[in-house]
């Protein structure tokens, strides 16, 4: 069973892959993940997983398995202490368009960006970035608190 996407601004017949959602939901539920990197498969017009980071890895983890010349949907879950001493955890839907990705690439993510993202039940933060210092981890840091 697959999730197609709708709204307007939807790419026609754009499907959110069953593996995609469970990932995500492993993610959120079950902290199986620390992150998981989406990419849109042009071929079968579908949101599918590229890579999942295990809950041990870092940030630094993430943001280089981002590809340099190309566009992905991310997921981050964040884990913070408040100022308050108390242990939080925030998921960081991150929007990947590099200056240097292809015309194409970029269209299609910005047009299926607002309904994948509306799938994804729980993201409390969303970041557009085209390159590394737009989601440099003193962004995330900022943004969480």
């Amino acid at each position: 069973m697959s999730f197609r996407i709708r709204g307007a601004s939807a790419s026609p017949g754009m499907v959110i892959a069953d593996h995609s959602k469970k990932a995500f939901l492993e993610l959120k539920r079950k902290k199986a993940h620390r992150y998981v990197i989406f990419r849109i498969d042009e071929n079968k017009n579908e949101v599918v997983v590229d890579k999942t980071g295990g809950s041990a890895e870092s940030y630094t983890d993430f943001s280089e398995s981002l590809p340099e010349n190309d566009c992905r949907y991310a997921v981050y879950d964040f884990d913070f202490v408040t100022a308050e001493n108390c242990q939080k955890s925030k998921i960081f839907f991150i929007a990947w368009a590099p200056a240097t990705s292809r015309i194409r690439a970029k269209m299609l993510y910005a047009t299926s960006k607002e309904s994948f993202k509306r799938a994804l039940d729980g993201v409390h933060y969303e970041i557009q970035a085209t390159d590394p210092t737009e989601m440099d981890l003193e962004v995330i840091k900022d943004r969480a608190n």
